[in-house]
């Protein structure tokens, strides 16, 4: 099983039970009522504060819980806000890479890497702008998230706490690096960088509530698991 199909797995049990809990709550009567012709139980929908009880049909309890799990939540918007940033210093890595790499092996890989998240940052903004104003973008805002607007305006937020950035020095030893010094300093931090990316996307695959972050999240575990177990191996040849 791949590493993509695990994480994703295992967020999609996580999603439905936390969809399907609150809409199967039934009464005991509710849960042995079963219409004459044989077919599913109806199910009991606990209504809000001062408001009565709901009866679904097996079909409605599906349409609700389809449409419930494909609704982006906050973890969403974090996600691909912070991505983005955390891409964002993966290109500027890179960059250095073709600049000042001396192996090839390692100058070939930084150039995979750019055109694998460059791309992955316009998906990221796009959907970002897709979504802008949606209630759970506004409830992850309200909890001291700054608006998105794009990877080069993030609002003057600190984001170099995110799992697996360098930090400012770290990226200042890198540019004066140079041959062999430098292609071993980009692999380690561009292990750690990957390393953080993929513990990023496993905590959204176990929250998320939209479909195009599950596949994106799942995209970038499997590919960056997979660069961290090359990255490995070429460290060693150096």
């Amino acid at each position: 099983m791949t590493v993509r199909h695990s994480i994703r797995g295992r967020a999609l049990r996580v999603i439905a039970a936390l969809v399907l809990t609150p809409l199967t709550a039934c009464t005991a009567e509710g849960s042995a009522e079963a219409s004459a012709d044989g077919d599913a139980p109806a199910v009991i929908a606990p209504g809000r504060p001062g408001e009565e009880a709901r009866t679904l049909s097996p079909e409605e309890v599906g349409e609700v819980a389809a449409r419930l799990r494909d609704e982006p939540v906050a973890a969403d918007f974090a996600f691909m806000e912070m991505m983005a940033v955390h891409h964002a210093q993966a290109l500027e890595m890179t960059a250095l890479a073709e600049l000042h790499a001396e192996n090839e092996r390692v100058r070939g890989l930084a150039g995979r890497i750019s055109v694998a998240q460059e791309p992955e940052i316009a998906v990221m903004e796009a959907w970002l702008e897709e979504h802008e104003g949606h209630e759970a973008h506004e409830k992850h805002r309200g909890h001291g998230a700054d608006a998105h607007g794009g990877h080069g305006d993030h609002g003057g937020h600190d984001h170099f706490d995110m799992p697996g950035m360098a930090s400012p020095e770290q990226l200042a030893e890198l540019d004066a690096a140079r041959g062999g010094e430098f292609d071993r300093l980009f692999l380690e931090l561009m292990i750690s960088h990957h390393e953080g990316a993929v513990v990023m996307a496993a905590d959204v695959l176990a929250q998320t509530g939209d479909m195009a972050v599950r596949e994106l999240a799942g995209e970038i575990a499997a590919q960056q698991n997979a660069e961290i177990g090359r990255m490995r191996t070429l460290r060693e040849d150096l």
